[in-house]
């Protein structure tokens, strides 16, 4: 059996979910998410916990059993507590600004990059560092993708580790060329 599909979803105070036939919704304090779980589980609520089981012991149904309970639990705790990625942008030149749903973005090309924020997503500078973004939201896998896809605009380089990168991220330098010695 799987080990995180066996585990129970903790259900804090606050934090409702309903289930109709396939549909699960979560709602809670930062807002609400809909997931339609797959026909190989089975969701069932007991108390302030969410089960999910297996139909059947197919490969199917064990592969999407663990799966649909970690969304689950990330909708749970999303729609509680909310996601956030927080890039830095290191290079000389290099900054961003946040207005409403757009993301002016300059990073060394010859034109600013305007990024549109998705919906249900929050872009923000940090007050002290203006260089550090903060994506916010509710959505696990959007905030994530976000981030994401504002890093890819320019990725750190190895050389100076100029570029955007994940606050936690570590770059691995790589040394320069050496001036090449003359053999007399």
């Amino acid at each position: 059996m799987s080990r995180i599909g066996k585990q129970a979803v903790a259900i804090p105070s606050g934090v409702t979910i309903e289930v109709k036939d396939r549909l699960i919704t979560v709602k809670g304090a930062k807002g609400q998410l809909s997931y339609e779980h797959l026909p190989e589980v089975a969701v069932k609520i007991e108390g302030n916990s969410l089960f999910v089981t297996r139909i059947n012991d197919k490969d199917d149904a064990r592969a999407r059993h663990g799966l649909t309970r970690q969304l689950i639990a990330n909708m749970v705790q999303g729609v509680s507590q909310g996601y956030e990625k927080r890039l830095e942008i290191i290079g000389v030149g290099y900054k961003a600004q946040a207005q409403g749903k757009m993301l002016t973005l300059n990073l060394g090309f010859s034109h600013p990059i305007n990024f549109p924020v998705p919906e249900g997503i929050e872009v923000a500078q940090e007050e002290q560092n203006k260089n550090i973004l903060v994506v916010r939201g509710i959505d696990k896998q959007l905030v994530g993708q976000t981030a994401a896809n504002i890093r890819s605009y320019r990725p750190p380089e190895p050389y100076k580790g100029k570029g955007i990168r994940y606050s936690d991220e570590h770059v691995l330098r790589k040394p320069g060329k050496t001036a090449a010695k003359s053999s007399s």
